[in-house]
């Protein structure tokens, strides 16, 4: 079983508790939703766009950081310039949980400052789980296309969650997978450097992936995975990346923001010139 396939199949106890009346419990969210593109466009405090991620554990890493809770976390990468927030929500790999997602947007609504939008990060394959996302404050959501098996499919998820007031980003690997998303009328393209069967990284792979099919009109690209300084964000957004999303680099050590600071500030020489 290859890691993708393993991460699906430990969500079909999820959709199934759904589908057996757990969306009866559920309320869509009334509350704000911050524009997620809109925040990509804005390109922030770095050479792009930078969605800081909350990530406490991984398949490839193990734990990277289960000591910061989430709304620490949320209030540290708002302060520090994030974008974007990119939450792992799920469970058995990732030590993840979709709750998070109201405990932060709940803490950065109370400290009265920055409130960058969230995106659910998870493997989301099923109408229920789109449904279940609606409950929460996240302003996008994240459909991998190698999870769904027509253009039909991947359509119909990303425009139920629009009607939503979530958008949708559309993780991509290679050029059939982008070929796919761009016939589902994807517009916010996530290139992962990273095979979730193999879990190997592969960042040069994500850059010659733009150079041979750069982003149509009205796309807006996010390069993932394999991103660890300013000079791999400088490059990405040579390329025509509009945002970078980046998770273990700023969680491993326990002091995300500041790892966030780092990565987006200048070096002397730099401000110098």
């Amino acid at each position: 079983m290859t890691g993708l396939e393993r991460f699906m199949e430990a969500k079909r106890q999820e959709v199934a508790e759904l589908e057996g009346g757990g969306l009866e419990r559920l309320c869509p969210w009334r509350g704000a939703r911050p524009a997620f593109s809109r925040a990509l466009e804005a390109r922030g405090r770095g050479p792009l766009a930078v969605i800081a991620e909350y990530k406490r554990a991984s398949p490839s890493r193990g734990v990277i950081c289960e000591s910061l809770e989430p709304e620490e976390a949320a209030l540290q990468y708002a302060d520090a310039g994030a974008c974007a927030v990119s939450v792992l929500t799920e469970e058995r790999w990732f030590h993840g949980h979709v709750s998070y997602l109201a405990r932060m947007a709940e803490a950065m609504e109370k400290s009265g400052g920055n409130r960058p939008p969230l995106l659910r990060k998870d493997f989301l394959f099923h109408p229920a789980q789109v449904a279940a996302t609606l409950a929460t404050p996240a302003s996008a959501l994240l459909l991998i296309v190698r999870l769904t098996p027509s253009a039909r499919m991947l359509r119909d998820l990303r425009e139920m969650a629009e009607q939503g007031g979530v958008e949708a980003v559309v993780e991509v690997f290679d050029e059939n997978d982008l070929a796919l998303a761009r016939e589902s009328g994807a517009r916010i393209i996530q290139v992962n450097a990273r095979d979730l069967a193999t879990l190997r990284v592969d960042r040069q792979a994500c850059l010659r992936l733009i150079e041979r099919r750069p982003p149509e009109h009205g796309e807006l690209w996010i390069a993932a995975s394999g991103m660890h300084c300013r000079a791999d964000l400088e490059e990405a957004a040579a390329r025509g990346f509009a945002a970078a999303l980046v998770g273990s680099a700023l969680m491993e050590g326990g002091r995300p923001g500041e790892a966030l600071a780092a990565l987006l500030s200048r070096k002397e020489a730099e401000d110098a010139d």
